[in-house]
């Protein structure tokens, strides 16, 4: 997420080392772990109201899936047709068919109020 290497991580503790000093590093090391996992139970809190909130029906619902990244990579890059991994079409014609796809040699229906 950050991207943080080695060298960058001892760049930080050199740097909060200095700032805190050494006799105060430890304690707001800590108040840091403390706020971190008290964030981490609140959002873990929220996401639990949320599904309570949606009810039953969206009970396969992900909440990852609202992370913009995660939509576009489901939505844009994942394969819905189904194709497999050997790039067989087994099934896709139906679904093709039923998703209103064009015939070849067909033109799309022109809506003259669309433009």
């Amino acid at each position: 997420m950050f991207d943080l290497s080695v060298g960058k991580l001892l760049v930080l503790a050199v740097i909060a080392i200095i700032v805190f000093g050494p006799e105060r590093l430890p304690k707001v090391a800590a108040q840091a772990g403390r706020a971190l996992r008290e964030l981490r139970r609140m959002a873990e809190g929220a996401t639990q109201d949320l599904r309570e909130g949606l009810g039953p029906e969206f009970s396969e619902f992900d909440v990852s899936d609202l992370d913009p990244r995660n939509f576009v990579r489901k939505h844009l890059f994942d394969d819905p047709s189904g194709q497999g991994a050997n790039g067989s079409t087994a099934g896709t014609a139906p679904a093709a068919a039923a998703a209103g796809a064009l015939a070849p040699g067909e033109s799309p229906p022109y809506d003259a109020e669309a433009t």
